[in-house]
């Protein structure tokens, strides 16, 4: 497996400023926070940002993230088809593989089988645009109670109605503990339809009362971690882990040691 600093850990660091600091620590790839990127390119290009990576040895794994892809009116669907077509083009243009989406909160009066379908008539949409720029979509289930898709389980089964090759799922260890979701779920994964693995830890709080403020570093946390490589092993599972973390205590620290203990950590899983 490689390793990947994901921008979200590093949250008051700029573009330029977390390609230094992975590359440092050790990290293979970089999740690339898509606000940090727009910011970089109001002055850089796509193609000084791919000689940046380079330069550090370092490779572009994904783009984080367009939020509530599902649910839209017509005017959010057509913004949402433009977002997804501007970051696949900047994407394909550094040699980014992934763009990671997130579905939106639940609407109150909709059936597991309305999320499931509108969900993937809408994944279906956006990997055509992706598509066009060789670039794959990475579905991120979110464990938090308003979530249209809480479950590795449900976003599996949303995955494989849309059966395309460009389309496939995210695994965050904080949102699977937070959701629910169970062991075998991963057990019944085919391999190739994971494409990215978020790994962090959380405090020891009751789940319905875990926000994105309470990860931790892997291993400083209760969630089963150990026993979710063990799964991710059964089912040769050989892809990038990423480092992801939403908290502000963090983000106060120095970038440079926050991705040096980021990545100490998760080398020891």
């Amino acid at each position: 497996m490689k390793l990947a600093l994901n921008g979200a850990t590093t949250m008051r660091a700029d573009l330029a400023t977390d390609i230094r600091v992975a590359s440092e620590a050790g990290f293979d790839c970089l999740e690339i926070w898509a606000a940090k990127l727009r910011k970089f390119l109001e002055t850089g290009t796509t193609a000084e940002l791919k000689s940046m990576l380079d330069e550090r040895g370092l490779e572009p794994y994904s783009i984080n993230s367009i939020e509530h892809i599902t649910f839209r009116d017509e005017a959010g669907r057509q913004q949402l088809r433009a977002e997804c077509e501007e970051l696949c083009r900047i994407a394909s243009e550094i040699n980014c593989p992934y763009l990671v989406v997130v579905p939106s909160p639940l609407p109150s009066d909709l059936s597991r089988e309305e999320v499931t379908q509108q969900s993937a008539q809408v994944l279906a949409e956006l990997a055509t645009i992706a598509g066009r720029y060789d670039v794959s979509l990475a579905f991120e289930f979110l464990g938090q109670p308003d979530c249209s898709v809480q479950t590795l389980d449900h976003a599996a089964e949303i995955v494989r109605r849309v059966d395309d090759r460009r389309v496939g799922l995210v695994i965050d260890s904080f949102h699977f503990y937070a959701g629910g979701s169970s062991l075998v779920s991963i057990d019944e994964l085919d391999a190739q339809r994971l494409f990215v693995f978020h790994v962090n830890d959380a405090e020891d709080r009751p789940r319905a009362e875990l926000e994105d403020k309470h990860r931790l570093l892997p291993g400083l946390g209760i969630l089963p971690l150990r026993e979710m490589f063990a799964a991710l092993r059964r089912i040769n599972y050989d892809g990038v882990v990423s480092v992801e973390i939403f908290r502000p205590e963090y983000w106060a620290r120095d970038p440079s040691l926050v991705a040096r203990e980021a990545y100490e950590a998760a080398s020891k899983l």
